[in-house]
């Protein structure tokens, strides 16, 4: 394998933060490849999950995945359980990724676990309504909230220093000025990663902008008691003072979600 990287562009979270809308943006880019989808070894094409899934396959797996098949293109591997790899393991994918360019988008803790929490119902409820479905302050809860990690992937603050340490010039995108915005965060993501956009012909910008634009995986919003918003409030807010400190980011979305909450 004579690459420098197996993946030339990681996308590491958080999840539920639209890493699902920068894959499908970036896979749109004729710069880039993406691996074929494997599963339930990977996640669709978007999710190799090779430290945590995949890793007893060795690293020549993940090279021969990641490989792309015409010459000079970026591979991709975005996939957001990479956020919380411990110090050890990004040591091992900075020996593997040298010279890959990492995404990280974050997200109000509080507002991401609302949604995890929900993706876990979607799942659960296997698609339910959202009319259909709420949730109470129980057990049940509780489980979901292990289930969904919500405090491994709130951990962002954390999570963005181990990496820091092995790719300082890592990119850090806020998920609301992305929402509010896509194209202009989809340019940036498009001058880290080295690719192209004024040599693009009209019609592949075309193509670009309207991947960007495109909402993905949107999940039903099932009703949370004021107990529960109150519990999320209470765990997630160390971490959301731990990522403002770190970042100088000030989130509003989860603010928001308590307005008016008795």
């Amino acid at each position: 394998m004579s690459r420098e990287n197996a993946a030339d562009i990681l996308g590491i979270g958080a999840q539920r933060a639209m890493t699902s809308w920068l894959h499908q943006a970036l896979s749109a880019h004729p710069g880039t490849w993406t691996f074929p989808d494997f599963h339930p070894v990977t996640s669709s094409t978007k999710e190799a999950h090779y430290w945590d899934w995949n890793h007893k396959r060795g690293p020549d797996w993940y090279k021969v995945l990641l490989r792309p098949l015409e010459e000079g293109k970026k591979s991709l591997d975005v996939t957001p359980e990479y956020a919380f790899l411990t110090d050890r393991q990004i040591e091992e994918c900075k020996a593997l990724n040298p010279g890959a360019r990492v995404i990280y988008i974050l997200r109000d803790p509080l507002a991401r676990a609302v949604s995890g929490i929900r993706m876990h119902t979607v799942w659960a409820s296997k698609n339910a309504p959202a009319e259909e479905v709420s949730l109470e302050m129980n057990q049940t809860f509780l489980d979901r909230c292990e289930r969904a990690r919500i405090w491994d992937h709130g951990a962002c603050a954390a999570n963005l220093r181990r990496w820091r340490r092995r790719y300082p010039d890592l990119l850090v995108l806020n998920y609301e000025e992305l929402r509010a915005d896509p194209l202009a965060g989809f340019r940036k993501v498009l001058s880290h990663c080295g690719l192209d956009w004024q040599g693009l012909d009209e019609a592949a910008r075309e193509t670009l902008t309207e991947r960007a634009r495109r909402h993905v995986w949107a999940t039903p919003r099932y009703a949370l008691s004021p107990d529960c918003l109150h519990f999320l409030a209470g765990a997630m807010w160390p971490l959301r003072e731990a990522l403002t400190k770190e970042t100088g980011i000030t989130f509003e979305e989860g603010d928001a979600l308590m307005e008016g909450v008795a």
